[in-house]
């Protein structure tokens, strides 16, 4: 087989458009299906289609809903990764990183991997009592969705309120302008996501403070080696990163790290 016969489309070869396109059907499928349960839900009850003798038109709110929901299985992943522990855990690895002097070592992917595992492994119990509060109730018929989504969400607003500090919760309904909650459940969630974040990103940093400051302390002392030898042209990272990694190694500083992030949540 020549090359211009195993290449399409702008060079990529057959397998590859074929994947893609099984993909994009695995995809659209659950969507093609919802859409199908909407137009009959709306055929049963007159609602959702009009017929016209052999012809069949959809209302304007189920393309409206087919708008939605598209829109929310975008959002899906940048929710479920600024609602959990996820940001935390990655920027501690970060600064554990930044603090051996080593900036591509762990790969990003490597970094990142370990970050959605330990998600997962603290999220774990969360998502349980959401999975059993209101998704299982809701697929048994025994809630509407609007009660499902409420009972889901509670687990997850528990989690987050725990992590949130109180200043930060504050500014945000100063910053809203809402009136003075009684309780957690009179606090909208546009206003608890952000003040959450806000407080996952001032602990992930002072937990990385704690992590940079035995680094720093074993780069000065080699700076001041160095300098005392007269070695102006040397740089003291050179020698000091070494030092750094074996101190990491003895210390068995992953687990450490590991331990407290999965500890900060408890």
């Amino acid at each position: 087989m020549s090359s211009r016969e195993r290449l399409v489309d702008g060079g990529q070869p057959r397998r590859i458009r074929n994947l893609r396109r099984a993909w994009i059907t695995l995809a659209v499928l659950p969507i093609a299906l919802w859409l199908t349960g909407c137009a009959a839900t709306g055929a049963t009850s007159g609602t959702g289609l009009q017929i016209d003798g052999n012809t069949i038109q959809a209302s304007p709110s189920l393309t409206l809903q087919a708008f939605l929901l598209l829109t929310v299985l975008s959002l899906v992943p940048a929710i479920l990764l600024m609602t959990t522990s996820f940001i935390r855990i990655i920027i501690v690895l970060s600064f554990a990183r930044s603090a051996l002097g080593l900036p591509q070592t762990p790969p990003n992917q490597v970094l990142l991997g370990l970050a959605l595992f330990l998600t997962g492994f603290i999220m774990w119990p969360v998502w349980q009592q959401a999975n059993q509060a209101g998704i299982q109730a809701y697929l048994q018929g025994d809630i509407p969705i609007e009660t499902a989504i409420q009972r889901s969400s509670q687990p997850i607003r528990t989690f987050m309120f725990h992590q949130t500090r109180q200043e930060e919760l504050a500014l945000f309904i100063r910053l809203a302008k809402e009136p003075q909650p009684k309780d957690e459940s009179e606090v909208p969630t546009h206003v608890l996501i952000p003040a959450f974040i806000l407080s996952e990103l001032k602990t992930a940093f002072e937990m990385g403070f704690m992590i940079l400051v035995p680094f720093t302390v074993i780069d000065l002392v080699v700076a001041s080696l160095v300098m005392s030898l007269g070695m102006m042209m040397l740089p003291p990272t050179t020698l000091s990163l070494p030092f750094k990694v074996l101190l990491f190694v003895l210390a068995d500083g992953w687990t450490l790290v590991v331990q407290s992030l999965v500890q900060s949540f408890k």
